[in-house]
C-alpha cells in the first residue's frame, strides 16, 4: 500500500485519538473533580478552562480531525481500497455530526452562557448554577466522547482493512 495512504490512515487515528482522549479526560476526571469542589470554585475554574481551550494546541485535533479523515477516505477510495474508504468516511460522518457539530451547537453555547454569569458570593446560588450546568454539560460531553471513540474505532478498522 502506498506510503501516503498509510500516512494519512495513521494520522487519522492519531487525530481521532487526540480528540477522543481530550473529551474522555473531561468524563473521567475533570468534571467529577469540579463537582466535588466548592461550586464557586468550579464555576470560576470552568470559566477559565473554557476561555483557555481555544488555542493552537486544541485546534488541530478538534477542527482538523474531520478533514484528515475525509482526505483519508478519498485517498483510500482512489487507491481502490473501497472497504477502508467506507470506514474512514463513516468515521468522518460520525465525528462531524456527533463530535464537532454537537460541540458547536450544545457545549459551546453552554460554555458561553456560563462565561457570562457573574460569580455569585452565595454558595447555594452557585451550587444551583453549577449543578444545572454540570449535569447537562456532562451528558452532552459523554455523547461526543462516545462518538469520538466510535470514529477512532472506525478509523482503526479502516487502517486494518487496507
Amino acid at each position: 500500500m502506498p506510503r501516503v495512504v498509510t500516512g494519512f490512515a495513521v494520522m487519522s487515528i492519531v487525530f481521532c485519538g487526540a480528540i477522543f482522549g481530550f473529551f474522555y479526560a473531561w468524563v473521567c476526571s475533570t468534571m467529577w473533580g469540579l463537582d466535588q469542589a466548592d461550586p464557586r470554585v468550579a464555576i470560576a475554574a470552568m470559566q477559565a478552562m473554557n476561555a483557555s481551550v481555544r488555542n493552537m494546541v486544541f485546534f488541530p485535533a478538534f477542527f482538523l480531525t474531520p478533514a484528515i479523515l475525509g482526505l483519508t477516505a478519498i485517498l483510500t477510495n482512489l487507491k481502490g481500497h473501497k472497504v477502508s474508504a467506507c470506514w474512514f468516511a463513516s468515521a468522518t460522518g460520525v465525528y462531524l455530526i456527533f463530535g464537532l457539530f454537537l460541540t458547536l451547537t450544545v457545549n459551546v453555547p453552554m460554555n458561553k452562557a456560563l462565561s457570562e454569569i457573574a460569580l455569585p458570593d452565595d454558595v447555594e446560588t452557585a451550587r444551583k448554577i453549577w449543578r444545572d450546568y454540570s449535569q447537562r454539560w456532562q451528558f452532552w460531553n459523554q455523547a461526543r466522547t462516545a462518538a469520538s471513540g466510535i470514529a477512532l474505532a472506525f478509523a482503526g478498522l479502516g487502517l486494518a482493512k487496507l
